[in-house]
């Protein structure tokens, strides 16, 4: 039964649908476009697949200090983005099907203006890109802004090449056996893949995008670069110059050289200590770790109590280790988080993905380490954090 208080708003509001002249009438709301603000050093790009509605992707960008959504570009089906070598532009890897679930496949790299956040261009690839999570290494550029490295899988492993300067497929690049596509600063000629039988390949290009040549790591002292057997690597790398960093399962910090005609292993350095290693503390999640490169530190999602099968896992901890030394300078809660960035120049900055909350969480990662900034909510089903700088 309605009382007669709920019976009077009732008929207020029946009243006031009925005689338009009874209330203020508000003016029709106008459609405005917004440019969004310069894109400083705490912007982000998130990726985010939608897992519960993967033809309908995005990329969430986002002002973490400002605690500002900037805007979103769409992704379509499983899209992979980066942004090229001089920030005026967002590339991304897309699949499209006119039925969104089916239909002919077309699969595409779309380019974006990082700054209005507009389309400019497409240009048509091989249908074979991995469809897959969002892993750095699966789309990125060389360091000239030439290059396009798109990972492709059939689920043969090979690399699509495309001419960023004219706009066309240039080659396709087999890599069996192997993953990844990280360019080398040094050479933006070439590219490094990571290999099942635990060493790293780099290929370089012709002029025109064709294969020329190729070179695998050497054995150090009849060692691999890696043991894909005892200890296999996560595919997420970070880099500062031609040195590349990659983390094992176990906690081991595997570096190489990619400058060199050779790639050439640095050595391996462990992350947990005997104290450590009894609480059974291992890495974990997807963009697993960050370097900073100003003060050379490397900042790594931890969790205690590790077991086959946990790599996954969000950060019960995030450790700081400074590369020189390999000893661990910082330890701070771990925001739940699955995907670590750094917020490169000035003092080390951390942008953290909470996997609880898809939040975004800016840390002062210095000799006093503390969220400055939590913003909830950000994407769906996130995995891959890039910043603008």
């Amino acid at each position: 039964m309605i009382d007669r208080f709920a019976g009077r708003a009732l008929a207020a509001s029946l009243l006031a649908l009925a005689l338009p002249g009874a209330f203020a009438q508000s003016l029709p709301e106008k459609q405005t476009v917004v440019t969004p603000p310069p894109a400083g050093p705490t912007r982000a790009y998130v990726s985010d697949i939608a897992f519960q509605h993967m033809v309908d992707g995005r990329l969430h960008v986002v002002d973490v200090d400002a605690a500002r959504y900037v805007g979103q570009i769409p992704t379509g089906f499983a899209g992979q983005s980066v942004l090229s070598a001089d920030r005026k532009k967002i590339y991304v890897s897309t699949t499209y099907y006119p039925r969104l679930s089916r239909g002919t496949r077309a699969d595409v790299v779309d380019i974006w203006d990082a700054q209005t956040l507009d389309h400019v261009a497409e240009i048509p690839v091989p249908e074979r890109r991995a469809q897959s999570l969002n892993y750095r290494g699966l789309l990125t550029v060389s360091s000239d802004g030439r290059w396009l490295f798109v990972q492709n899988a059939t689920p043969a492993s090979s690399v699509s090449i495309v001419d960023l300067r004219e706009r066309r497929l240039a080659s396709e690049v087999d890599t069996p056996g192997c993953w990844l596509a990280l360019p080398v600063p040094s050479r933006p000629d070439r590219f490094a893949t990571l290999c099942g039988d635990g060493t790293v390949e780099t290929i370089t290009l012709d002029a025109r995008g064709a294969p020329k040549s190729r070179a695998r790591s050497a054995e150090v002292r009849g060692q691999r670069f890696f043991d894909p057997d005892a200890d296999p690597l996560f595919v997420h790398a970070e880099a500062i110059g031609d040195r590349f960093f990659f983390v094992s399962f176990l906690g081991e910090v595997h570096e190489i050289d990619l400058g060199a005609d050779t790639p050439r292993p640095l050595g391996h350095w462990s992350l947990v200590d005997a104290a450590d290693a009894k609480q059974r503390w291992r890495p974990g999640g997807y963009q697993l770790f960050a370097v900073h490169a100003a003060s050379r530190r490397l900042y790594v999602q931890m969790h205690p109590d590790g077991e086959e099968g946990s790599h996954k896992t969000p950060a019960a901890e995030i450790w700081g280790f400074d590369l020189a030394s390999h000893k661990r300078v910082m330890r701070m809660p771990g925001q739940n988080s699955i995907s670590l960035t750094a917020v490169q120049g000035g003092a080390p900055r951390l942008v953290a993905l909470d996997g609880a909350t898809m939040g975004l969480v800016l840390i002062d990662a210095g000799n006093k380490p503390r969220v400055v900034r939590r913003m909830d909510g950000v994407a769906e089903t996130a995995t891959l954090v890039e910043m603008h700088r």
